[in-house]
C-alpha cells in the first residue's frame, strides 16, 4: 500500500468515527446541536448579566458580550478538547477490536469535532453580536485563529498525554477534574493582563491557557495588544505534551489490545 493510500484510507476511517461521534452526542438529528451552542451562551448571558448589574466598566474600548465570549470560546476549546481526548480511548476501546482503528484516530475524530463545533458557536455569537450592533470590526483575523486553534491544540496535547497515562494508572481521573477547576478563573475569562498589577501578572501568566485568550482578543479587539503573550512558551507546552503524548500512546497500544 503506497503512502498516499494508506493515508486516504485513515482518513476515512477518521472521517467515519466523526460521523459516529456527532450522532452519538447530539443524535440522529441536526436539532441536536443546539445543545452544543446552548452552554457556551448560558456562560455568556450569565456573566453578562453578572457584569451589567454590579456596574463593572471595562477598558480598552471592548463590550461586554465581545469581551466575554472572548474568554469563554477559547477556554472552552481548552477544557473540551482536554476532556474529549482524555475519555476518547476509554469510551471507545470496543472498537479497537477493528484492526483498521487505532487509539490515536478516537483521539483526533473527538478533537476533530469538538473543535468544529465550538468555531462555529464562537461565529454564531459573535456574528449575532455585530449584526445587533451594526458593524463587524476584527482587528487580526490571523492572530484570532491562531489563538483559538492553540487553544483546541493546547487541550488536545494534554488530553493524548493523558490519555495514554490512563492506561497505566486511573489516578489521573481523579487529578484532572481538581487541577482544571481553578483555571477557569485564572485564565483571562474576566479580566485582561494588560490591567493586572505586575506581581500578579509575573505569577498566572505561567497558566498557557491565558495566553491563548490573549491571543484571541488581541486578534479581535482594534484597541487591545496583548504585549505579554509569550509564543514559545505556549508552543513548548503543546509540542512538549503532543511527543510525550504520542510516544505514550505508541507504547500503550500492546496493552489495550491485549484487554
Amino acid at each position: 500500500m503506497s503512502p498516499g493510500t494508506g493515508l486516504q484510507a485513515q482518513l476515512q476511517i477518521i472521517h467515519a468515527l466523526v460521523l459516529r461521534e456527532s450522532r452519538t452526542r447530539y443524535g440522529a438529528h441536526q436539532l441536536g446541536y443546539i445543545w452544543a451552542l446552548l452552554e457556551p451562551l448560558f456562560w455568556v448571558l450569565t456573566f453578562y448579566g453578572i457584569f451589567y448589574f454590579t456596574h463593572r466598566s471595562l477598558h480598552f474600548g471592548m463590550d461586554i458580550v465581545s469581551f466575554i465570549t472572548t474568554g469563554i470560546i477559547p477556554y472552552e476549546l481548552f477544557r473540551e478538547t482536554l476532556g474529549q481526548s482524555l475519555n476518547a480511548i476509554p469510551a471507545n476501546k470496543a472498537l479497537l477490536f477493528y484492526p483498521q482503528i487505532r487509539p490515536l484516530d478516537l483521539v483526533i475524530a473527538r478533537l476533530s469535532l469538538e473543535v468544529v463545533t465550538l468555531m462555529t458557536v464562537f461565529i454564531i455569537i459573535m456574528g449575532a453580536h455585530s449584526l445587533y450592533l451594526g458593524e463587524l470590526q476584527i482587528d487580526n483575523l490571523l492572530v484570532l485563529m491562531c489563538g483559538l486553534l492553540l487553544a483546541s491544540l493546547l487541550g488536545a496535547s494534554l488530553g493524548l498525554f493523558f490519555s495514554a497515562l490512563s492506561v497505566y494508572t486511573k489516578v489521573v481521573d481523579r487529578i484532572i477534574p481538581i487541577v482544571s477547576r481553578p483555571l477557569f478563573f485564572v485564565s483571562g475569562l474576566f479580566f485582561t493582563v494588560n490591567e493586572l498589577p505586575e506581581q500578579a501578572r509575573d505569577l498566572l501568566l505561567w497558566n498557557p491557557v491565558l495566553h491563548c485568550v490573549e491571543m484571541v482578543r488581541d486578534g479581535w479587539f482594534r484597541s487591545y495588544h496583548a504585549v505579554h503573550v509569550d509564543l514559545p512558551y505556549l508552543l513548548s507546552w503543546i509540542v512538549g505534551f503532543t511527543y510525550a503524548g504520542l510516544v505514550l500512546e505508541r507504547m500503550a497500544r500492546r496493552r489495550l489490545e491485549l484487554t
